[in-house]
């Protein structure tokens, strides 16, 4: 049995994860989901955004679907935004962000790259403060975190091998010229797990370099593997060739927990009309299928999403008219 936790979240993520699901119970396995509340709207009702039940259900469960946080740009007291909560409480460390070309002249052809995104460190600790009229966020990056989310990139540069049989890069990608410190310890320590993997070819480039490749000729990537901040900046850039954040997948990676999400937030202007695009969170649900070992049921999930999308059938946001439940339909359709 393959035990999912199901997260809704704020504005759109009660109408992408339900959906998820109903896509996940068509294909006929042994699942039983679980429902667990967290969110800014939930804070705003109890007080706390993401409470220790929930903790709780995403622990024994294993798995989560995590639809999508309405976090305050400004500080709320006593608000923690559940994602990252998660993050934490999980050491859910690895942040993993596919871009795939979709059918559709939204999509720009003949992509499939990884960006792999230390979840848990730099910019992200949490580490702020304020001197007066100073505000200073601290920027931590460990050897033990550089080396693990190295690792992880280039062991899925070694899947691709095996899945492919073809050659295969991991991009190193820093800010080591002026971060001397901080990014060159994860320069060095990737530098340094990429000597356990010989088979994988390595380069490096600085990350202002690669926004501007990513848009020029994403094609010659496979794998790249990047820290905290640079990474989210990058895969939500990336997103932007296959359709934007509403296609886009993503999952976080523990030692023993993992939380599945769609890149997009929760979007209050369309939430409740019902036009949300599903894709990207259905193909987090894929994600989640390929991590609890079921990859032909993955490939058939993709499957389905790319013949409705060759279909012509289209959330607002890739050009289209169908809602949100039509596009969910013919993904069931064409499983």
């Amino acid at each position: 049995m393959i035990k999912i936790c199901l997260i809704n979240g704020d504005g759109i993520g009660k109408e992408v994860i339900p959906v998820a699901a109903e896509v996940l119970s068509a294909l006929g396995l042994d699942i039983e989901f679980t429902e667990a509340f967290a969110g800014f709207e939930y804070f705003k009702q109890t007080g706390n955004a993401i409470p220790d039940a929930t903790l709780a259900a995403v622990d024994a469960a294993g798995v989560a679907m995590f639809g999508a946080t309405s976090s305050p740009s400004t500080k709320v007291d006593g608000y923690r935004s559940p994602i990252l909560a998660m993050r934490k409480a999980f050491d859910l460390y690895a942040n993993l962000r596919p871009v795939q070309s979709l059918p559709g002249s939204f999509s720009r052809p003949n992509l499939d790259l990884l960006i792999v995104r230390e979840n848990t460190e730099g910019l992200y600790s949490g580490r702020e403060r304020r001197e007066g009229d100073t505000a200073i966020a601290e920027r931590v990056i460990t050897k033990r975190g550089s080396e693990r989310i190295a690792r992880i990139a280039f062991e899925q540069a070694r899947k691709r091998i095996s899945s492919q049989q073809s050659a295969f890069t991991v991009t190193i990608v820093h800010k080591a010229n002026v971060l001397k410190v901080t990014d060159g310890l994860f320069r060095e320590c990737c530098l340094q797990v990429a000597k356990e993997f010989p088979e994988v070819t390595v380069k490096e480039m600085l990350v202002d370099a690669m926004s501007m490749r990513l848009v020029r000729d994403p094609e010659n990537f496979d794998v790249i593997v990047t820290t905290n901040l640079f990474g989210d900046i990058l895969s939500d850039e990336a997103s932007a060739l296959i359709g934007g954040l509403g296609v886009a997948p993503s999952a976080n990676i523990g030692q023993k927990v993992a939380v599945f999400e769609p890149v997009h937030g929760s979007a209050p202007d369309i939430a409740g009309q019902g036009v949300a695009n599903p894709v990207g969170a259905i193909l987090s649900a894929a994600m989640l299928l390929e991590h609890v070992g079921q990859s032909s049921q993955a490939n058939r999930v993709r499957q389905a999403v790319n013949a409705t999308l060759a279909q012509g059938i289209l959330p607002r946001d890739l050009g289209g008219t169908a809602k949100t439940g039509e596009v969910t339909k013919a993904i069931v359709g064409n499983l």
